[in-house]
């Protein structure tokens, strides 16, 4: 059984980081879920994007360049230490995430889909929501993922009302209810998660 650990961006780990990163470019695959780690192709250095992505999580510094506050975690496979999936979770919602966009945003990457990865990377963002004391999520997605449609359901997700925007077109929004999702699915997903580096 592969086991996961989870750890928030860092200089110590920036390769990994830039390799996960160029593999969306180099297979034409659309960046989700990152923190802006991927403003790297925008001009910012490795090191600017993780220390901006990592500062983020202060609500003061967040909100002063229009963000809400919002924690990062990589999510990496303990028999490789290879970097599988980036999942970024907002504190709280303004009135533009409430509609587009949610508390969670999530990816995987390309040569690692298909695998169930990303239900455990979901899962484990649910219980950093709740040592924030979130006690309900809103993920959304496009009405044309059905690979994430798939995955916030296989966690518990109550579809709750569909949005047109125009720069990501029809989504779909759902809710999921922390502790009940936790608790029902900690035997499926929990077991994968071994330990994390969060502090």
């Amino acid at each position: 059984m592969e086991k996961f650990y989870f750890e928030k961006p860092s200089l110590e780990i920036k390769d990994k980081i830039k390799e996960y990163l160029d593999e969306f470019i180099e297979y034409g695959s659309e960046i989700n879920g990152v923190g802006g780690l991927d403003k790297i192709y925008d001009g910012m250095t490795i090191e600017e994007a993780i220390e901006d992505c990592v500062k983020k999580g202060n609500k003061e510094y967040a909100e002063s360049i229009g963000k809400v506050a919002a924690s990062t975690y990589l999510m990496i496979r303990e028999s490789d230490n290879r970097l599988i999936g980036i999942c970024n979770l907002r504190h709280y919602l303004n009135d533009y995430l409430s509609k587009v966009g949610g508390h969670i945003g999530y990816g995987v990457r390309p040569t690692e889909r298909r695998k169930g990865y990303n239900k455990i990377q979901l899962y484990h963002a649910l219980l950093e929501a709740k040592k924030l004391g979130i006690d309900s999520v809103m993920l959304d997605c496009v009405d044309t993922n059905p690979g994430s449609e798939k995955t916030i359901q296989a966690l518990g997700g109550v579809f709750d009302s569909e949005y047109y925007d125009e720069s990501h077109g029809n989504l779909h929004n759902y809710w999921i209810n922390v502790d009940e999702s936790i608790e029902k699915y900690k035997d499926i997903y929990g077991q994968f998660i071994k330990s994390d580096k969060i502090r």
